[in-house]
């Protein structure tokens, strides 16, 4: 059970402090559960399952479903071959730089708040995505979104910030917001917005605004009444196409 509860951690970057709580032990509890000296009952797997959007059987059986492979599409030429089935989700090289562009702005813009960490950010890219697409029917960043049970998350997103800190353009940092470990990343650059239409800084500044003061967990229960991620499936990139079921806010 050792390598198969610190991958969950990992994949999620949640503490054993944080996954104790959810499964209500302690936190040297969940240390003997995770190191294999300890079982865990049926009631803890429940929500560990449930924490991780997973079925209590795979839990149990220790069955992890595979996360999407990305493919920058500059890299399109390098294939490999795979004994598991996989998502696989190429990026084209223009929407990389403009997601850049983006993220960038808006650290600029609020990236310095105690709330504003990774999955702050990872929601606020979804909604500025979904809801342009819903008002004009075109892409602005385009990105792939995945269903997990945090709520829509961009899976290229870690690839896409390794390339900005190779860059030297931003910096990964983490910090304590309450109890908490964060991933908060600093731009060292300011945002090129040179391709971005007016309409589309517009609907960008609009998010911000409203969603500066949310926390992770707000902004995971609010993106959990969004009908795209409603009736999408779970590990499944979400389509674009389901806003248009959006019922008001």
């Amino acid at each position: 059970m050792s390598s198969f509860m610190k991958l969950l951690r990992d994949r999620e970057g949640v503490t054993q402090e944080y996954v104790a709580k959810v499964i209500g032990v302690s936190r040297p509890t969940y240390v003997a559960i995770e190191n294999g000296t300890q079982v865990l009952n049926v009631s803890q797997a429940q929500k560990l399952a449930k924490f991780y959007g997973m079925n209590v059987e795979d839990v149990i059986e220790e069955r992890v479903s595979p996360k999407p492979k990305v493919v920058l599409e500059k890299d399109e030429g390098i294939k490999q071959k795979s004994t598991t089935p996989e998502i696989r989700i190429s990026v084209p090289q223009e929407r990389v730089e403009k997601f850049k562009e983006v993220l960038l702005y808006i650290l600029e813009e609020i990236g310095a708040r105690p709330n504003v960490g990774k999955a702050v950010l990872c929601k606020l890219l979804y909604f500025i995505d979904f809801d342009y697409y819903e008002k004009y029917e075109e892409q602005l960043m385009g990105a792939t979104y995945i269903k997990n049970h945090f709520g829509p998350t961009p899976p290229a997103f870690p690839e896409i910030v390794e390339e900005m800190q190779k860059e030297g353009v931003l910096m990964k940092i983490k910090t304590k917001f309450y109890e908490h470990t964060q991933q908060k990343y600093l731009p060292l650059r300011k945002a090129d917005l040179s391709d971005l239409s007016a309409r589309e800084k517009e609907l960008i500044d609009k998010n911000i605004e409203r969603f500066k003061d949310f926390n992770a967990k707000q902004m995971e229960e609010y993106s959990h009444n969004d009908v795209p991620w409603v009736i999408s499936e779970e590990g499944h990139p979400i389509d674009y196409e389901s806003v248009f079921y959006r019922t008001p806010e």
